[in-house]
């Protein structure tokens, strides 16, 4: 397992460098200027190009990624064009919204999605099964601004139960912490939620039709063991997977998620960076991102073990 963990963590350190490389081409390739929009409109050309200058933006191709290389091996993801703050120190001021709302994104999408998959394929081809199955396509297909537009008019506007936008921290006590939580939260977990109960039904069908699933029935077991204990122990691993593979979608949603709500994170800089052509922020941001994604699916197979024994490392 350790060999195998140090192999793992060995094959990241290109990965990243990969990434790195295209989240700093594709900025230097895109257009805008940054100087530009920190001169202003009534700007001249001369004031831009001495914004250039001091922003190190008139440097060639290799001069920048070099530099940009060495700081990120000594551990800076370089400073803002606008704030003249040091990245991490922005990232680290937003990085905790970010995480409460993947939290408790991940509690809601897992805790819902995986019992509704078992229940659909346990009542294949009833109401429940269609149900559930019609109810993940829609949540898969609506974007999730959408979802959570219609949330905000239903539930902050209509009834008026929740409020519309902001964050207050859990430090603020747990009640406005999730009052705060919940609709983001669920925006967030549907897509996620449509994701997963669509595979745990697939999966669990295939596992349900197994002769050993049918031995331990025929043994007179309860209905009810031979889902947990049988079948959704022996569909864990692609179900995992999926939960892995759909951070991805996660962090994306994230984005969107935390635009429509007002939540100071990470999503939000982002967005507010890539409007200021900020691109230090983009690209710290970036390849966290890219990091947390790589780890998520290092764990996810370090997992596989814990459910299926014949599995070793």
């Amino acid at each position: 397992m350790l060999r195998y963990l140090l192999k793992r963590l060995l094959a990241t350190i290109p990965v990243m460098a990969v990434v790195a490389l295209f989240v700093f081409s594709l900025l230097y390739l895109s257009p805008g200027d940054p100087a530009a929009v920190i001169a202003g409109d009534i700007a001249t050309e001369a004031d831009i190009a001495r914004i250039r200058a001091q922003l190190g933006l008139d440097q060639s191709f290799m001069v920048r990624f070099g530099g940009w290389t060495w700081g990120l091996l000594h551990g800076d993801l370089g400073t803002s064009i606008f704030t003249g703050l040091p990245v991490a120190t922005l990232i680290g001021q937003r990085i905790e919204p970010t995480l409460a709302l993947t939290v408790c994104t991940l509690i809601i999408a897992v805790g819902l999605a995986v019992p509704l998959g078992v229940l659909a394929a346990a009542r294949a081809g009833g109401w429940i099964d269609r149900s559930v199955m019609a109810l993940s396509v829609l949540g898969f297909s609506v974007p999730v601004f959408v979802i959570a537009y219609g949330l905000i008019l239903l539930f902050a506007v209509e009834l008026e139960w929740l409020p519309v936008q902001g964050y207050r921290s859990l430090k603020e006590g747990l009640l406005p912490f999730l009052r705060h939580m919940v609709l983001p939260s669920v925006a967030l977990g549907i897509v996620y939620m449509a994701l997963i109960a669509r595979i745990t039904r697939a999966t669990m069908l295939d596992v349900l039709a197994q002769d050993y699933v049918r031995t331990a029935t025929a043994k007179g077991l309860a209905h009810n063991t031979v889902l947990t204990r049988h079948a959704l122990k022996n569909a864990a691993v692609p179900i995992i997977t999926i939960i892995g593979i759909g951070v991805a979608a996660l962090i994306g949603g994230v984005v969107v998620t935390e635009t429509v709500f007002a939540i100071p994170g990470l999503g939000r800089l982002t967005v507010d960076a890539i409007l200021r052509r900020d691109y230090p922020i983009i690209q710290g941001v970036t390849l966290l991102f890219s990091a947390v994604y790589v780890l998520v699916n290092l764990v996810v197979d370090l997992s596989y073990s814990l459910f299926d024994p014949r599995i070793r490392y």
